[in-house]
């Protein structure tokens, strides 16, 4: 098992999940979050399976897919699309043109603009420069599986659709790319152009 806390200390904080693996979290997120919206306090505006905190800031023509929580003095850009099940947790920054796929997002974490987050658990203090993306699916390969590296050991995940598990005060520089299934530890840096492969086929 994967301990997610390892990477994010608010971890169990905001999602209470412990034994299960970051993939499985992601495989199940779109339920979680509708069982968390109901115990969220007044200090949101729920519409359906749609809670807003009164202190969040939505630009115009952003689409926010059900379910989806944005917390506490969060920002979500013009033009952006959340869908699948995601949860920004609090003071998230979502810059415009971007696409939030089946992802957390834990405090003070920004995402600049024209990037993909897919299907990932994104830490706390963490930051993606313009146009860096997860990637979540092998598309150019006829096996799809998704292996994460664990002690130098590759290991199954038995999804084909899986992002990245990012640390704690991480950066992502522009334009690079984490392959599907990539882990990266507390303080990861990843250079502009860089592609995070962690495991080759």
């Amino acid at each position: 098992m994967l301990d997610s806390s390892e990477y994010i200390a608010s971890f169990l904080k905001w999602l209470d999940q412990p034994g299960k693996n970051p993939w499985e979290i992601i495989s199940e997120i779109t339920h979680l979050i509708e069982d968390i919206i109901p115990t969220l306090d007044e200090d949101f505006v729920i519409d359906g399976s749609v809670a807003i905190h009164k202190t969040a800031v939505v630009e115009p023509n952003v689409v926010l897919k059900p379910p989806v929580i944005v917390g506490k003095n969060c920002f979500i850009g013009a033009n952006s699309y959340l869908r699948n099940g995601v949860y920004l947790t609090e003071n998230v920054k979502i810059g415009a043109g971007c696409e939030i796929k089946s992802a957390v997002l834990f405090e003070n974490s920004a995402i600049a603009h024209f990037n993909f987050i897919g299907d990932s658990l994104i830490g706390s203090n963490v930051n993606f420069e313009a146009g860096s993306v997860t990637a979540n699916h092998y598309n150019e390969r006829e096996n799809k599986a998704i292996f994460v590296l664990i002690n130098s050991e590759p290991i199954d995940t038995k999804v084909t659709k899986f992002g990245s598990l990012v640390g704690d005060n991480s950066k992502i520089g522009a334009n690079a790319v984490l392959s599907p299934g990539t882990l990266l530890a507390k303080g990861s840096i990843v250079k502009r152009l860089e592609l995070v492969e962690q495991v080759k086929e």
